[in-house]
């Protein structure tokens, strides 16, 4: 901390300049222990995002709308992942994991924005899962390259936009301690926690960001299903709604996981006893999502595993 102008009276208080992160456990060789296996899980989590995007690139087969916004979504989660992982693995060395005020507000803006993205990108998602199934025969007109590219840059500058009013209002606030943060990186709800400023327009900025950019987006994802259900219903043969629900699945799969794990980790009720917990909630969220994602999405998937198969035998043939 530093000497800072007067606040709040006469008195001189003193200016926070870098925070300090409670990191994942106090204990230091259970921290060494768990570098390798977080350094494997944020290798697998780039390899397996890096060869889907590669793949959905290189094959004509999967160049449709759905895989499209599957490439962006494998896009956000390195980005995402990224903006935290490599820190936390550096600091599972250190005894004190400090952190400047300016990179605190960085990390706390990529993550913050790359969440809100996702969220818009998978009501983008459930629009899309409700064309292909609703209206089948329009389903290449409705979704068109333009539109489809237009719903990403619309997720992404949604995302930016809103982040940006949020750190601004969080980062504004003074402080001047405590500065001590509860997790293994910069949550921008512990952060305002921490100002000695009224932190109400900062909160009623979160919560009104929260309420139109998340739930906005899961109440559009819910009404997307509500039709979906409504069309399968329709369909009359048994095989023709199994095959109509399963091109839904693994989207199903990562929403629940998304928005499961992001509501408990910031709705569930603060108290000493709910540290642990939070951190375990942040870490499935920050480290475990972004790698399940693509697995999700592939282990299932017969199109992206037929198409995994022609890239195989191409390279092969190539190589000979």
């Amino acid at each position: 901390m530093v000497p800072s102008r007067s606040f709040g009276g006469d008195k001189n208080l003193t200016s926070v300049t870098m925070f300090v992160l409670l990191g994942i456990s106090k204990d230091k060789e259970l921290q060494l222990s768990l570098f390798p296996v977080f350094l494997v899980i944020y290798l697998v989590t780039l390899f397996c995002n890096l060869s889907l995007i590669t793949l959905i690139r290189v094959d004509s087969h999967l160049h449709t709308p759905m895989y499209f916004f599957l490439s962006a979504l494998s896009f956000i989660d390195i980005c995402y992942t990224s903006s935290i992982s490599p820190r936390m693995l550096a600091d599972l060395f250190k005894d004190k994991k400090k952190i400047s005020f300016v990179a605190c507000a960085t990390q706390c803006f990529v993550a913050s924005w790359m969440g809100q993205t996702e969220s818009c990108l998978l009501a983008a998602m459930a629009y899309d899962r409700y064309v292909a199934i609703g209206n089948p025969l329009q389903y290449s007109t409705i979704m068109a390259p333009g539109l489809c590219w237009k719903m990403v840059a619309g997720a992404l500058g949604c995302g930016f936009l809103s982040t940006l009013i949020e750190i601004v209002t969080c980062f504004e606030m003074y402080y001047c301690g405590p500065n001590v943060i509860q997790n293994f990186f910069c949550n921008i709800t512990e952060i305002m926690s921490l100002s000695c400023s009224n932190p109400f327009i900062s909160q009623i900025s979160l919560f009104l960001i929260i309420l139109f950019v998340v739930v906005g987006s899961l109440v559009i994802i819910l009404l997307s299903y509500g039709f979906i259900a409504a069309s399968i219903l329709k369909i009359s043969s048994v095989k023709g709604s199994a095959k109509a629900f399963n091109t839904c699945a693994s989207h199903l799969a990562v929403v629940t996981l998304f928005y499961g794990t992001g509501l408990a980790v910031y709705l569930h009720p603060s108290s000493s006893h709910s540290t642990k917990q939070n951190k375990f909630l942040s870490m499935f969220y920050v480290i475990f999502i972004p790698m399940l994602n693509p697995l999700i999405y592939s282990l299932r998937n017969k199109d992206i595993k037929d198409a995994l198969r022609r890239v195989m035998k191409r390279t092969t043939y190539l190589s000979h």
